[in-house]
């Protein structure tokens, strides 16, 4: 473990029998989420929570402040979800580092791990992908998302003559995924990103979109990338102009289908089906971080039934 890393009590949900999720967010409440929503544990649970019945609990760890679930606390948990973050998940903070080797760890264990824009892309680099800088730019407001035609062999997707063509999803991004990590597969992409959504078998899907976002959070994000001049205020504008240009984001399938892989594919959700699209092409062609650097300590391998003494030393990297 390193210096940084603490194994924190959880910040507990609903108590019960039911089904157990630990949110792992990777950034600070903003003024206006804690105002509005009391936090974005609120926005996550209330986008997300209900996949496992009566009695499902959520535990909240602040990974950004080097918070963590004690190794030997894992395996009672159904699901992960991994949030977005202002950081860069190529970055080589020490909680970024014992992030991935968290998500390494709960992969060898087969949990489902789901990760939301930076959750996205750090769990790609986790297990094997690579990630940078999008080619083309900042991707802000609502866009349309296509998904891949021909989809087999994913439980938590349902009937593929459900899925629809296409869905708007609310995006806040200057990273994307470059190279997928070894057994992925592109489930959608969009006109700005080539991998809007992927999937390692049953237990990894990463979303690069924001699918808990409502359009006022939206709203209040614009603000304050334009005011702080992270985005021109013309790219504020045409990202305002998105929201009533598509109605929306597509929330309620979002949710659903985030629902339905969190709860191991025993929901789906009932869309219009029109024709799928093949994925675009994801291209390597660049130096961008991979999970370790050099001089980094590599991560301990773990069998599917790891010991707890292999679980505290998967979280040692440096």
């Amino acid at each position: 473990m390193t210096a940084a890393t603490t194994m924190a009590k959880p910040a507990a949900g609903t108590t019960g029998g039911g089904r157990r999720y630990a949110l792992l967010l990777a950034l600070w409440d903003s003024e206006y989420a804690s105002k509005v929503y009391g936090g974005y544990y609120n926005v996550f649970v209330a986008a997300f929570g209900g996949a496992g019945g009566d009695g499902e609990r959520w535990d909240c760890f602040r990974v950004i402040a080097g918070e963590f679930p004690a190794p030997e606390d894992l395996a009672s948990y159904d699901g992960f979800v991994v949030s977005g973050s202002p950081h860069d998940a190529y970055g080589e903070e020490p909680w970024i580092a014992d992030l991935c080797a968290l998500i390494q760890t709960l992969h060898a264990m087969g949990k489902r791990v789901l990760g939301i824009c930076f959750g996205h892309q750090v769990l790609c680099r986790a297990l094997g992908g690579r990630i940078g800088k999008a080619r083309n730019g900042w991707d802000v407001g609502v866009k349309k998302v296509t998904f891949v035609r021909d989809l087999e062999g994913f439980g938590f997707l349902g009937d593929l003559e459900e899925l629809p063509s296409s869905a708007s999803l609310i995006e806040v991004h200057q990273d994307e995924v470059w190279e997928l990590p070894p057994g992925a597969t592109v489930l959608a992409f969009s006109e700005k990103t080539r991998v809007e959504a992927f999937a390692v078998g049953e237990q990894a899907l990463g979303i690069q979109g924001h699918p808990e976002y409502t359009a006022d959070i939206l709203h209040n994000l614009i603000d304050r990338l334009t005011s702080q001049s992270a985005i021109p205020a013309s790219v504020g504008e045409d990202a305002r102009r998105t929201v009533s240009e598509t109605g929306g984001p597509d929330r309620a399938f979002w949710m659903a289908l985030c629902k339905g892989f969190l709860n191991g594919g025993r929901r789906s959700c009932s869309r219009p089906t029109l024709v799928r699209e093949p994925a675009p092409e994801v291209s390597s062609r660049a130096i961008v971080a991979g999970c370790f650097t050099a001089g980094t300590a590599p991560m301990v391998q773990l069998a599917c039934r790891a010991s707890t003494c292999q679980l505290a030393r998967a979280f040692s990297l440096h």
